[in-house]
């Protein structure tokens, strides 16, 4: 089977050499000429765990190649980026969508499989796309197959997850969904769940908008524990301990392009229906600020010049700072504050990113981790010497640290001990708390 990939990111790429990989001819697609340079050459531009040997495995064995220009194949897979509009309710962008649909069209023949694999509002498939391809002519689950199956895999685990997740095969027609599943049932190993497009769409945003809803609980409980002086933390590994609760854990926001993304898409297509969602993404989004208070609040209680920022990614041991929270952090701080900083992050390479984690912390009266990195784990006092205050503020919950009378550790739990003494809010200033996220 020849396959063409339209967007080489970090799931059109995987996806690309993973079929690559099991004896399919790839031909991979992409718009920015040093992208089909550097992965011609055997180079990434993207960190994933196993990718580059994937990478050298395909090139090796002749199965893939990276161009700019389309050619005849037997599947088209379509995974270029969906941002969110900025309408009001941030609805999904399609210009790349469409722009795909349309270059591939010409080179479209009958027996074809096309596969949108991007995060799409429900309903796309049916009623932007299909209607593309009919318009050329095309009879779809006739003599073309379109299809609907939404990635479903985890930054640090694409190659492994990409072969044993269970996918969703979203058909137009039952044609369309025996056309999917042959094309994927190349290498997954997990279940080829049957669907409709529509019911897939919908799937993929709900399986990233439960998530997103369950970290808001945990965020709006670390505020709560906050401003009651109860450590949150504590009372999610009690209320966790009950058979039937999972909640998940707050931090600074939420980012990455499914979570601060997908719930929009839900949102703009049912307005009226979507309450919930819409305060979840409300409550996530004030994250940020909520953190850059506590920061100012602490600096200012420690008479602190210097903050040392650990991550700017979204999560960790990744490179991606797409709607990263870290990241918008970092630029309030430098748009709202005085302080002098210092960037570290050994996953992403900017100029202002320091690359020697000793030289950031020095002379720095606090170190915040943004970023779940593995490498911040095994942080030790000793590497902290050079700085001015040993104060640590740990967003993430990762560090090893002991807390102990040389350095000060705070995380989401413990917020209140940022605070002055005495500072417990009257039980009487909260009832005002409903109405903060409507000013927002």
């Amino acid at each position: 089977m020849k396959i063409t990939v339209i967007g080489l990111g970090y799931i059109g790429l995987p996806t690309a050499i993973m079929f690559a990989n099991h004896g399919q001819q790839v031909i991979g697609i992409d718009v920015k000429k040093n992208v089909i340079e550097m992965l011609n050459e055997g180079k990434l531009h993207i960190e994933e765990p196993g990718l580059k040997e994937e990478l050298h495995r395909a090139i090796s064995s002749g199965n893939f190649t990276a161009q700019f220009e389309m050619e005849e194949s037997d599947a088209f897979i379509i995974s270029v980026p969906t941002p969110n509009l900025p309408d009001a309710y941030r609805s999904c962008d399609l210009t790349y969508v469409k722009d795909a649909v349309q270059k591939i069209i010409p080179f479209l023949k009958r027996g074809n499989v096309v596969i949108l694999e991007s995060t799409i509002a429900p309903r796309t498939t049916e009623d932007v796309v299909k209607p593309l391809l009919e318009n050329a002519g095309f009879i779809i689950g006739e003599d073309l197959f379109l299809v609907h199956c939404p990635e479903r895999v985890l930054p640090g685990k694409i190659i492994h997850e990409l072969v044993h997740n269970n996918r969703i095969i979203g058909g137009v027609t039952p044609n369309c969904v025996e056309a999917g599943k042959r094309v994927y049932g190349v290498f997954v190993k997990g279940e080829l769940i049957e669907a409709s497009a529509g019911a897939a769409e919908l799937s993929k945003l709900m399986e990233n908008t439960y998530r997103d809803v369950n970290i808001a609980l945990s965020n709006e409980l670390s505020k709560i524990g906050d401003a009651l002086h109860i450590n949150a933390l504590e009372v999610i590994e009690m209320a966790n301990k009950h058979p039937r609760v999972n909640l998940h854990s707050p931090g600074p926001g939420v980012g990455g392009h499914c979570l601060a993304v997908d719930p929009y898409f839900i949102v703009s297509a049912a307005p009226e229906q979507t309450p919930l969602i819409q305060q979840a993404r409300v409550i996530n989004n004030s994250m940020p600020n909520f953190i850059l208070d506590k920061i100012n609040g602490f600096m200012k209680k420690i008479n602190g010049k210097k903050i040392t920022i650990c991550g700017v990614t979204y999560k960790g041991d990744v490179d991606d700072i797409r709607e990263s929270p870290a990241l918008q952090i970092v630029q309030l701080l430098d748009e709202q504050t005085d302080f002098a900083l210092s960037i570290f992050d050994p996953h992403v390479k900017k100029p202002w990113i320091e690359t020697d984690f000793e030289a950031a912390v020095h002379s720095a009266d606090l170190l915040v981790i943004l970023s779940d990195h593995s490498e911040f784990k095994w942080i030790t006092e000793e590497n902290l010497n050079s700085m001015n205050q040993k104060n640590i503020f740990d967003t993430k919950g990762i560090i090893q640290i002991k807390r102990n009378q040389e350095v000060n550790i705070f995380d989401m739990g413990s917020l209140y001990q940022m605070k002055k003494k005495n500072s417990l809010a009257p039980l009487s200033a909260l009832s005002t708390g409903g109405n903060e996220w409507k000013k927002q």
